[in-house]
């Protein structure tokens, strides 16, 4: 019955093949990018090995948030130091992981996509659980406000397997 109904509908926007369905479908999707490689991700932020810490970013909602993933490796320089024999992720790396994560979202903003944004402030932030080498840090970062149309707060989460690993709230300043 829905098919008759489809059939005579007066509605002229709907396509009048697959092929036009599809292109039609391509043309939506392709407008919100939601996904980021590695290589984009350079494009957007300044951070450079040793101090990339996003690997790639797995969903984006432009203007309020994206959920980016670490992946934690044993070959990485801090943890020569950092424990010799039980190599941790220093909470401080697992918070610059998710600014970077919360920076993809600020580059994106309108009028913000030359700016270089650096930390104003850190709050509430509470470690709940270890990060190790061979640990996926899946952090999602929530634009909470913009003000002056120069500082970023938002709300930051870091996950290992489903269980939180770190929390905060970050916020930001636009420098010229």
């Amino acid at each position: 019955m829905s098919i008759l109904t489809e059939v005579n509908t007066t509605d002229t926007t709907l396509p009048t093949s697959t092929e036009q369905q599809s292109t039609n479908e391509t043309k939506t999707t392709s407008e919100i990018k939601t996904t980021f490689t590695s290589e984009e991700i350079q494009q957007l932020l300044p951070h450079r090995y040793p101090f990339l810490l996003v690997d790639k970013i797995i969903d984006y909602v432009p203007g309020k948030l994206a959920i980016g993933v670490k992946n934690v490796t044993v070959n990485e320089p801090q943890f020569q130091g950092h424990f010799p024999g039980r190599p941790l992720m220093p909470g401080v790396l697992i918070v610059e992981a998710m600014a970077q994560v919360g920076g993809i979202v600020l580059k994106q903003l309108p009028g913000f996509e030359d700016g270089l944004f650096v930390f104003a402030g850190i709050d509430k932030v509470r470690f709940r659980r270890q990060v190790v080498p061979g640990d996926q840090l899946v952090m999602t970062v929530e634009l909470l406000t913009v003000k002056q149309r120069r500082f970023g707060k938002m709300q930051a989460r870091a996950e290992v397997d489903g269980q939180l690993a770190a929390e905060g709230e970050l916020m930001f300043s636009l420098i010229n």
